[in-house]
């Protein structure tokens, strides 16, 4: 599903750039007048925020860097510099650190939106694995980053996620000797993920780059998971979506605004503003908020070699979804029973997240086992069972047809339809 171009260069500039790289002819296709469904709704939006927030971190963490100092004697003081003595350097650490949070919480509603709307499903099984791709890269660098501040959380954080790779039979040990650099938790441990902080990030660009080009290969999905049938189905991208976007890219630059200004520091940790000391390990090591389910998956599992299994399990799952749903409709809009247990994984998921802030002790660990076990019972079980015994509603012919029909008024009580 390819845009047409119209462009023609109209000046002789114009023309000799095209001749020799015809970049303009390509955003204009591929960005500009691309065809894309015309029932999208704003749950598409969050692709577009993804981008903005992607480019606010790379733009803030160049800035940081150029400040900063991978040392374990200097990085928290240099954190501390930023803050007070460079020119809003206030402004821009905040920005990077909320902004963080505000990518995950775009990229799971992402998530969420594609898995209801059965945007994995064929022909799009390569758009979603790169997508998963993108996830994961995205979390080993937000963990990297949160080590570089050189605080308590940070430090203790690092010690206790790398030494979970020491599990791992025969090649464990060297892993995790790799990414300390040594024995312990220290200066080289800083200097590599210092280094793989700043250089992810462009890797995540260039996955994003390929997730554009595969989306434009079989182009969008949409709310009715009906495949585009004409022309009629579409409209051009600008001016339609360009507006649309932006529009939601300004309520969640508010959004992003308010954290930033109001409470810059509501979704990190207090104890993160001491400095990391080997010597004093905190009552409760916790890690950000967005890994914290899959945190809560590694301590309900009593075996460490286990846990590590099922949280790095629950993630790799996600790149064989598309085999595990064996439905033939691709919206939740038109499965009933679908619907009802995507909303309550929503919910397991919501509930991973609060018990993984909470002590592994008493009924937190007996429930984070109850939904770890449903977490992968979803994938497993229900969505393979769900595509047999459902029976879906009928779906719409065709996008227009299910525009059209939403648009027509109801009709007076009484009333009867008219003949086609």
């Amino acid at each position: 599903m390819g845009g047409h171009s119209t462009y023609q260069p109209k000046s002789a500039a114009e023309k000799w750039l095209h001749e020799r790289l015809p970049i303009v002819e390509l955003v204009k296709s591929s960005a500009l007048d691309f065809p894309t469904p015309k029932n999208l709704n704003y749950w598409w939006t969050f692709g577009g925020i993804l981008a903005v927030m992607l480019v606010v971190q790379i733009i803030t963490g160049i800035v940081l860097v150029m400040h900063y100092t991978p040392h374990v004697d200097l990085a928290f003081n240099s954190v501390e510099h930023i803050m007070r003595d460079v020119n809003y350097g206030w402004l821009i650490r905040y920005m990077h650190a909320n902004g963080a949070s505000m990518f995950f919480i775009a990229v799971y509603i992402h998530i969420f939106r594609g898995m209801y709307y059965g945007s994995y499903k064929a022909p799009r099984e390569v758009l979603w694995i790169i997508g998963v791709l993108i996830y994961l890269v995205m979390m080993a660098t937000a963990f990297m980053g949160y080590v570089l501040p050189w605080g308590q959380m940070s430090f203790w954080g690092a010690k206790v996620i790398t030494n979970l790779f020491s599990a791992i039979p025969f090649f464990g040990e060297p892993i995790t000797t790799w990414l300390w650099g040594g024995y312990a938790v220290d200066n080289p441990t800083l200097n590599r993920f210092f280094s793989l902080h700043y250089l992810l990030p462009f890797v995540l660009a260039g996955l994003v780059g390929l997730h554009i080009w595969a989306l434009h290969v079989p182009g969008n999905n949409n709310p009715t998971g009906v495949s585009v049938k004409s022309g009629q189905d579409t409209v051009p991208f600008h001016p339609y979506y360009t507006m649309k976007d932006s529009f939601a890219i300004v309520v969640f630059l508010i959004l992003f605004g308010l954290f930033l200004f109001f409470a810059p520091n509501y979704l990190g940790h207090a104890i993160n503003y001491e400095p990391a000391n080997p010597l004093s390990t905190p009552a409760h090591i916790v890690p950000e908020w967005y890994y914290l389910p899959f945190y809560a998956i590694l301590r309900a599992i009593p075996d460490k070699l286990g846990g590590v299994v099922a949280m790095f399990g629950s993630i790799a799952i996600l790149f064989v979804l598309p085999w595990l749903d064996t439905s033939k409709v691709r919206s939740g809009n038109y499965r009933p029973l679908f619907k009802g247990f995507f909303w309550i994984f929503v919910a397991v998921c919501i509930g991973l997240g609060y018990l993984g802030s909470k002590p592994p002790e008493g009924w937190y660990v007996t429930f984070s086992r109850l939904l770890t076990f449903y977490y992968f019972a979803h994938f497993l079980v229900i969505l393979p069972l769900l595509g047999l015994l459902e029976t879906p509603k009928p779906l719409p012919s065709s996008i227009s047809d299910d525009v059209l029909a939403k648009k027509k008024p109801a009709l007076p009580q009484g009333q009867a339809v008219p003949a086609e």
